[in-house]
């Protein structure tokens, strides 16, 4: 199976990165939200590289069947894994896909390591640029918020995990735009993984400021996010994260939950597909559409 080693270690045992990579041409990377992995990019891993693009997607560590150290689930650390498989693939003039969690990723990998190799980035959903509520962001998620997921964690992982998935695609008595079916196989991926990073990576999302690392975004910059987002508010995170950036894409989803990766697949892939294969022009500032 393929693997990637990051260069660094936990009780002297190397930390590996299981990864998928299908197609040929140019280079598209896809980095998974919590609590999943890389499995979650299926529609797009099957249908993008029929167009012609190479297409690879890793499972963050803790999750899927990378290595599950009891430490280490840092940004710091994420956007280093991210260096790796870029470095170890020669990737070049890559596109970077981050969705929820995974936003944060690519964040912290542009200001951290400046944007090597990358051309192009898409934040879907993203957790960017800073989720908690602070005094100089009042616009945030309470401390509650994040602390009663990490409650429920300890108290009962796996129930937690299927209630959460279903307010994850937004489902209620009277939606049910994904199967009972699809529920199941989410929640095996996500109870497969460490809980101790499932625990630890709420705090990293919740807690870890990327407003700088936003700012230092230089790359033509798609964002994505769903205005009935109840896991991560449009208020909360994709409409200030357009706000800070110099210039981009900035497209809403109208009525799409924070899945929009399966429930709005067919509108996200032919987007994904139009802005990777596009033409580097020179950038304007953000400006707000509604799909």
């Amino acid at each position: 199976m393929p693997y990637i080693k990051t260069g660094d270690s936990y009780n002297d045992e190397p930390i590996s990165l299981f990864y998928e990579d299908n197609g040929q041409g140019q280079p598209v990377v896809f980095i998974h939200g919590w609590p999943l992995d890389h499995q979650m990019w299926e529609y797009q891993m099957t249908e993008l590289p029929q167009q012609g693009l190479r297409c690879i997607a890793y499972d963050r560590r803790g999750f899927g069947k990378s290595s599950k150290p009891y430490e280490g689930y840092t940004y710091d650390a994420f956007a280093d894994d991210l260096k790796a498989v870029l470095d170890d693939l020669n990737l070049q003039n890559v596109t970077l896909v981050g969705f929820s969690m995974g936003a944060g990723e690519i964040a912290r990998y542009m200001s951290r390591h400046k944007g090597a190799r990358v051309a192009k980035v898409v934040l879907v959903a993203g957790v960017t640029p800073f989720l908690l509520k602070t005094a100089d962001n009042p616009d945030g998620v309470d401390q509650s918020t994040f602390d009663g997921m990490v409650d429920k964690i300890k108290t009962d992982r796996a129930d937690f995990l299927q209630t959460f998935g279903k307010q994850f695609y937004g489902v209620n008595l009277v939606s049910h735009p994904v199967s009972q079916a699809h529920l199941d196989g989410d929640f095996m991926r996500a109870y497969l993984a460490s809980p101790k990073a499932t625990i630890d990576c709420v705090r990293a999302f919740s807690e870890t400021d990327f407003r700088s690392d936003v700012q230092s975004i230089q790359v033509p910059t798609l964002i994505i996010h769903g205005d009935s987002d109840k896991t991560v508010p449009i208020e909360s995170s994709g409409e200030l994260t357009a706000n800070l950036m110099m210039s981009a894409t900035y497209k809403i989803y109208d009525g799409a939950p924070h899945g929009l990766f399966y429930t709005e697949r067919k509108m996200l892939n032919r987007d994904l597909l139009d802005f990777i294969l596009e033409p580097t022009v020179a950038r304007q500032p953000a400006t707000a559409t509604t799909f």
